[in-house]
């Protein structure tokens, strides 16, 4: 959570006060004003969350006991010990593993991904929306 601290800061004040102003209450102001403004970092941080998870190492391999029942990366490292570095399987194994990372970031990237090419596009002042030559 402290990798959100300084968006929650960047929370500008004067919309929370409007919102209080038109009547709503903690709940609301969170759901609609505050929520919305977050979704690029909440995005950015499940992706990264889940890629540090799915790519973990150390505690699978230490905490499973039963080989039947290991994680994809401690299987894919097994692999080059139990056949001989088979790289055509390894190689298959390392393929398999990636394609739910893709999948997330894909889903994931959509949320900030947007935000930022809509900030982008904001401009203001006399010729705004004319590109500079």
């Amino acid at each position: 959570m402290s990798s959100l601290s300084p968006t929650t800061y960047s929370l500008p004040e004067e919309l929370l006060d409007a919102g209080r102003i038109d009547g709503a209450g903690f709940f609301r102001l969170y759901r609609q004003v505050a929520l919305p403004l977050f979704r690029p970092a909440l995005a950015v941080l499940g992706i990264f969350t889940f890629i540090g998870l799915w790519n973990d190492y150390i505690w699978p391999l230490v905490v499973m006991t039963d080989p039947e029942k290991v994680t994809l990366q401690v299987a894919l490292a097994n692999l080059n010990v139990l056949y001989n570095a088979d790289y055509a399987l390894v190689m298959a194994g390392a393929l398999m593993s990636v394609i739910p990372l893709i999948v997330v970031f894909l889903f994931g990237a959509r949320h900030f991904l947007r935000d930022l090419a809509a900030g982008a596009m904001k401009m203001e002042g006399p010729g705004a929306g004319v590109p500079s030559r």
